[in-house]
């Protein structure tokens, strides 16, 4: 059963910044592609960035590009999603799966709660 662990959310001022894990739990996350997904409240969910295993290309949202930076752990089977120059608009509930297509939150975690606000 693939299960991640996501953290590392929290209260942040716009401008600040935030690094998100993502941990698994009964299998190795170099085995999958990992995505990370947010939703905001009252709005659709967000593909935020992904890391390909296999050719280790990574993706952003278009938004997004220059702020956020996914990078993978090998040694402690994690991967982070390093959140910088936050703004209002980034506050969501922050998830991460074994795919970069799990719109529906099927490998979903409990996610994480990031807040930016002054």
């Amino acid at each position: 059963q693939l299960q991640v662990v996501e953290s590392g959310g929290g209260l942040v001022q716009p401008g600040g910044s935030l690094r998100l894990s993502c941990a698994a739990s009964g299998f190795t996350l170099d085995q999958y592609a990992i995505g990370w997904f947010r939703q905001a409240p009252g709005k659709e969910t967000e593909g935020v960035s992904c890391t390909n295993n296999r050719n280790g290309n990574t993706h952003y949202a278009d938004s997004l590009k220059g702020r956020f930076t996914i990078s993978r752990d090998t040694a402690k089977n994690a991967v982070y999603l390093q959140m910088n120059s936050l703004k209002p608009e980034d506050t969501a509930i922050y998830y991460c799966a074994p795919s970069c297509h799990d719109y529906a939150g099927d490998y979903w975690g409990q996610g994480t709660e990031v807040t930016v606000s002054s």
